[in-house]
């Protein structure tokens, strides 16, 4: 893991509480400190950071240097240090248009990952606010004996951990994000040989990401079942266990027969049940159970091609079969109708990748 801590070098106290992180964890991880903006884009583009630790609130740069991570891949961390309580929010306004500093400073909090707060009543000053829910209290060594600096740095890399848990397929490469669309078709089918060209890489795999991405979109029990067909070696994981923050609307997904209802012995009204539910919501899980449920012998494509065009739901379904094709290798022997990709096609795409997305 990479962490670069910017800070402005006029303040003394967040100096030492900076120096202290930065020793503390150069064991566990490549750590690297900026006190200006200079500093800043050069120790980035050097070390290509996953994390960049802004502290306090009050400096432009430090705003522009968060923005700055988000938009060239990195995951920002923010300790407030105290300088959003009310009585230094007042102070401020006496010196500068609070109005307007709030715009970049809210902004800039609200992407950032995890926000770091150094007490409880600090915490619940910020709750207040309003501008961010994954909020984390770990007392500052530098201030009190409460805590010792090597459980700071602890909990503090504990946060930089979680926030590495988030969101995995935003981080997951390409070969995994390919082995994990066949891992699912063989747990879909219950048979390796639905899959042709099988081909997985199990060293090359990033299977923390992978499988913590499918306990994220509740689909581990394809994914187990697969990698359990294929006699795939994965590293012993209770994935389960594992915290990760998620969007504010973030939902676990449920499986479709818990919205939809069960099936009732019409396959051909289930499966427009299937799809109009998807149209709504595209979720991993529902596109994973459609798959499954368009393999069963009792579909009779025809008069499924014509309910959909009478529901209004056969472009749709097309642009959702290439997607099925691509997410789960959905064969287009399957497909009830010929898949599209389009603009609209794209979008779906989105939905998915942006479900955890924050």
């Amino acid at each position: 893991m990479k962490v670069l801590h910017v800070y402005p070098k006029s303040d003394s106290l967040i100096e030492r509480h900076v120096t202290l992180l930065a020793e503390g964890m150069r064991q566990s991880a490549e750590v690297k400190v900026a006190d200006n903006a200079v500093a800043f884009r050069k120790l980035f583009r050097e070390m290509e950071p996953d994390i960049v630790h802004c502290h306090g609130c009050w400096q432009f740069f430090i705003a522009r240097a968060s923005s700055y991570a988000i938009r060239h891949g990195a995951r920002v961390v923010a300790t407030l240090h105290g300088q959003l309580e009310p009585w230094v929010i007042k102070r401020q306004s006496v010196q500068e248009n609070v109005s307007k500093t709030f715009l970049w400073q809210r902004s800039a909090i609200e992407r950032a990952y995890a926000i770091i707060v150094h007490g409880k009543l600090e915490l619940s000053n910020f709750k207040q606010l309003g501008w961010n829910k994954r909020m984390e209290e770990i007392h500052n060594a530098v201030i009190t004996n409460a805590i010792a600096p090597s459980e700071m740095c602890a909990q503090t890399f504990a946060v930089y951990q979680k926030v590495m848990d988030s969101n995995t397929l935003e981080q997951m490469d390409d070969d995994s994000q390919h082995a994990l669309a066949q891992i699912i078709k063989v747990g879909i089918m219950g048979d390796r040989r639905w899959v042709k060209d099988l081909n997985i890489n199990e060293s090359q795999i990033d299977w923390r990401r992978l499988l913590l991405y499918a306990e994220h979109e509740n689909i581990s029990n394809y994914v187990d079942y697969g990698i359990s067909i294929l006699g795939l070696s994965t590293p012993t994981l209770d994935v389960s266990r594992i915290a990760s923050y998620f969007p504010d609307n973030y939902k676990r997904p449920v499986p479709l027969k818990e919205i939809v209802g069960d099936y009732q012995g019409d396959e051909t009204d289930y499966l427009v049940r299937m799809i109009r539910q998807i149209n709504k919501h595209p979720l991993l899980l529902h596109l994973v159970e459609l798959t499954r449920e368009l393999y069963r012998d009792n579909v009779n494509d025809d008069l499924l091609t014509e309910k959909l065009e009478e529901k209004k739901l056969q472009t749709y379904t097309a642009r959702l079969m290439q997607v099925l094709s691509e997410q789960a290798l959905l064969d287009e022997g399957y497909m009830p109708v010929n898949p599209i990709d389009d603009k609209q096609t794209e979008h779906i795409r989105k939905a998915l990748t942006n479900h955890l997305l924050i």
